[in-house]
């Protein structure tokens, strides 16, 4: 279960819209959170996604939600129903969906082997939904197992949630984040990587779903994108899977999209057509089980020696001796993880044999071993209980793993505590494969297990240049190996963006990272750095355009436009001062409050208490400056174009002794901040910024 936290988003009690009520957090993600609310006049549960602050004015990720929100037209059970989107007093933009109860179908395979009848019901509800996405031209675009719940836990009631990155196939339609990859590059087809994706890239991603399910494991395609991209040409590795699965696996993945099913449709009577002949058959469960052979032999004996004691004296024991059984494919598996003992099963020649590959786990990996050895014949050559010692001792480097033989081919999945550690030994299984002629797959992750987000945090303060950088993800300021980081903020250089994952790589091994910065001008970093360490949580900036009174979430105005900007400030803070600024693109400081017609800094002179909040309006629109020209407002015209930067400083007394010049350099603003936080460090109490985007 996800804990509350101060700084959440919302709070448990906490109404929106006056109509949905928060009664839990589900959890946070990198650029937002999801909350569980109860409909306060139907009392129907509903899913809430909202976006992070600093994500809620950006135009990239307003559109991530705006495509969700265009969902609403598709009704369909396989398909979570969408019900709004809207903003919060505070500015943060949410999306309120259907609540789908159940678990995701990534927690169903991390705990248990699924049946392959599971996955077909589970494949044919999700094409069932994917016919009707597709009906209205969406393509999901990042289908995988934690995108599809089983609602109740029926197979039978998989529903397709999340999508955000869904793309529009409508004529004039665009992309929501244009037309380069996005998904996870475990589940998207060949030519997703490529930028290109219809409706056989769904296909695609629901066979590679189902064999990830069915493995109960993610698939590994490398550790560089040119590995990636190479393993994608190729088929995917469905050995063992079972018919019919392994069929309609194989055809969802072709990496050719023309060998897939010619539509979600086409898939549903495939799945339809192996499924229903089975309805009136009895169930694998229901079967009855076979005897082991082993234990079969046992009692053959046993039957056998009763009509025969006294007639032999043991002369003739040689001949009750049951034959060895033949093995083939010749089999070992080795599972282990530090601090447990280990558990081999499979296949020895002799016991002679199993004892020395137990001995080897005790001394390789410290451990001891559990697990059934049966004896059998069919080793594949004289050296195989030789090489399949020498893989234990290889693969003891790992924190845990497993390792499975069969005859000269080895599987390899495990954890390393860092990068070198799997590179090293990644380099190590290349060379033993090549040296004895096996065929080694690996599937190896590099950790650590867990990283603070403090030590991330420190780490980055070397890199940042334009103001703190923030890092949302993990689960109390702990991001274990699966937990996506996202790097926010903004940077002065572009080169500091390849810096900050260069710096951060060590530290967090192979976790899934984004630097999503923004790159502002030198100028406006300089004021940020000053302000480095203010606290960014209390003062909200609002931007409207003055001719129509809209909200822009994006900065962005164009010739002609009036930016109007709102500064709002908690009732508790009302006796406090503010300090408003613009930064121009050309360098300039342009003191906005206090100014030389108005001189008030105080909070509650300023505005007056609306609803808990004090709204101060900075900049105005040119109907409010006509009808009193001591209020000041700006029009966006060709001199203009470029990023300016709106800051607004919150401070516990006035920030500067007396009014500032109306204008003034940024050099000059900033060594004046710099000296009044060194005489009064813990004057300053939050600061707000906002970027106008000028643009013709």
């Amino acid at each position: 279960m996800t804990s509350p936290l101060p700084g959440d988003i919302f709070g448990v009690g906490q109404v929106l819209n006056n109509t949905y009520e928060i009664d839990k957090i589900l959890g946070r993600g990198g650029t937002g959170e999801v909350y569980r609310a109860r409909n306060k006049i139907t009392g129907r549960l509903v899913a809430v996604k909202a976006l992070n602050r600093q994500f809620s004015g950006n135009a990239d990720y307003i559109e991530l939600m705006k495509r969700e929100d265009e969902m609403r037209s598709i009704q369909h059970p396989a398909v979570v129903r969408y019900i709004e989107c809207s903003m919060s007093d505070a500015d943060h933009v949410f999306l309120v969906m259907d609540y789908v109860e159940g678990p995701p179908l990534s927690d169903v395979m991390a705990e248990r082997r699924m049946d392959p009848r599971e996955l077909l019901i589970i494949g044919h509800g999700v094409a069932e939904g994917l016919v009707a996405t597709h009906a209205q031209g969406i393509i999901h675009r990042d289908l995988s197992p934690d995108n599809i719940i089983l609602r109740h836990g029926e197979p039978a009631n998989a529903t397709i949630i999340d999508f955000g990155i869904a793309k529009d196939t409508a004529v004039g339609a665009r992309t929501v984040v244009g037309s380069d990859f996005a998904g996870k590059y475990e589940y998207s087809a060949p030519e997703q990587l490529e930028g290109h994706v219809d409706q056989q890239s769904d296909l695609y991603a629901l066979g590679a779903t189902l064999l990830a399910a069915w493995r109960g494991d993610i698939p590994f395609l490398g550790a560089t994108p040119g590995e990636i991209i190479r393993r994608k040409q190729s088929p995917l590795d469905t050995e063992g899977v079972p018919e019919p699965l392994r069929g309609i696996i194989d055809t969802l993945t072709s990496p050719d999209p023309a060998s897939r099913p010619a539509s979600a449709a086409a898939l549903v009577k495939q799945i339809s057509a192996v499924l229903r002949p089975e309805e009136n058959q009895q169930t694998i469960a229901e079967k009855p089980k076979r005897a082991p052979r082993r234990l079969a032999a046992i009692v053959a004996v046993a039957l056998l020696s009763t009509f025969t004691v006294g007639w032999f004296s043991g002369g003739f024991d040689r001949f009750m001796t049951p034959p060895l059984p033949h093995a083939d494919p010749y089999l070992l598996t080795l599972a282990f993880d530090k601090g447990a003992d280990a558990i081999l099963t499979g296949n020895a020649p002799d016991q002679e044999a199993e004892t020395r590959l137990r001995e080897t786990i005790a001394q390789a990996l410290g451990m001891a071993s559990s697990g059934d050895i049966a004896l059998a014949t069919g080793l594949p050559d004289s050296n195989w209980e030789a090489d399949a010692r020498g893989l234990i001792e290889q693969v003891a480097i790992l924190e845990n793993g497993q390792l499975t033989i069969s005859n000269q081919t080895a599987s390899i999945r495990g954890f390393a505590t860092d990068i070198p550690t799997k590179a090293a030994l990644s380099d190590a299984l290349d060379s033993f494969a090549a040296d004895r002629g096996w065929r080694i797959s690996k599937a190896l992750t590099a950790g650590p297990l867990e990283v603070s987000g403090e030590t991330i945090q420190g780490a980055l303060r070397d890199v940042a240049d334009c103001g703190p950088l923030q890092i949302e993800g993990g689960n109390g300021g702990i991001f274990e190996l699966t937990d996506k980081i996202t790097v926010t903020g903004n940077m002065a250089n572009s080169d500091q963006v390849g810096a900050a994952s260069r710096i951060l790589q060590p530290l967090i091994g192979e976790r899934n990272l984004t630097v999503a910065t923004q790159i502002l001008n030198p100028e406006l970093c300089m004021i940020r750095q000053a302000l480095v360490s203010a606290p960014t949580n209390i003062v909200t900036l609002a931007l409207s355009n003055g001719e129509t009174g809209e909200r822009n979430l994006s900065g962005v105005f164009t010739t002609g436009q009036n930016p109007v900007v709102d500064v709002l400030i908690p009732e508790q803070f009302s006796t406090s001062a503010l300090w408003v600024m613009a930064v121009n693109p050309d360098g300039s400081v342009f003191h906005v409050v206090p100014n030389i017609y108005n001189e008030d800094n105080r909070v509650d002179q300023l505005a007056t208490l609306d609803d808990g909040l004090h709204r101060i309006r900075a900049l105005f629109s040119f109907s409010e400056f006509i009808n009193d020209n001591s209020k000041l407002a700006i029009k966006v015209t060709d001199q203009d174009y470029g990023k300016s930067e709106v800051i607004a400083i919150l401070s516990r007394e006035p920030l500067f002794a007396g009014r500032r010049p109306t204008s003034e350099s940024v050099a000059s603003t900033v060594q004046a901040l710099n000296t009044i936080i060194a005489e009064k460090p813990n004057n300053i109490l939050g600061v707000a910024s906002a970027i106008i985007d000028a643009r013709r």
